[in-house]
């Protein structure tokens, strides 16, 4: 099985800063790219950032020079910087990531972490 484990939600000021982690583990062969969605209250869940295992990124317009996406291969985490935060990003973040489990390629598949919460407001 493969776990997805993320950390650093809260609560925070507009303008302020946080930076979420999350972690895989569990029988991981290889991973691929990972990434970072978010759902507000009412919405559809929605790409926030991706990356490769190259280090290629992919960001929403709407956190293009605020957020910075990250990866540490040797520990399967990914990471987001979130800078500059306002109220409209309050929301549930998730991440994921694309695992291939074991040594055949049907094991890989796309997993998802519990979500954590960030809420910008003063």
């Amino acid at each position: 099985q493969v776990q997805l484990v993320e950390s650093g939600g809260g609560l925070v000021q507009p303008g302020g800063s946080l930076r979420l982690s999350c972690a895989a583990s569990g029988s991981i062969f290889s991973s691929y790219a990972m990434g970072w969605y978010r759902q507000a209250p009412g919405k559809e869940r929605e790409l926030v950032a991706t990356i490769t295992t190259g280090g290629s990124t992919n960001y929403a317009d709407s956190v293009k020079g605020r957020f910075t996406i990250s990866r540490d291969n040797a520990k399967n985490t990914v990471y987001l910087q979130m800078n500059s935060l306002k109220p409209e990003d309050t929301a549930v973040y998730y991440c994921n990531a694309d695992i291939q489990r074991t040594y055949y390629y049907s094991s890989r598949r796309a997993y998802w972490g519990q979500g954590t919460q960030v809420t910008v407001s003063s």
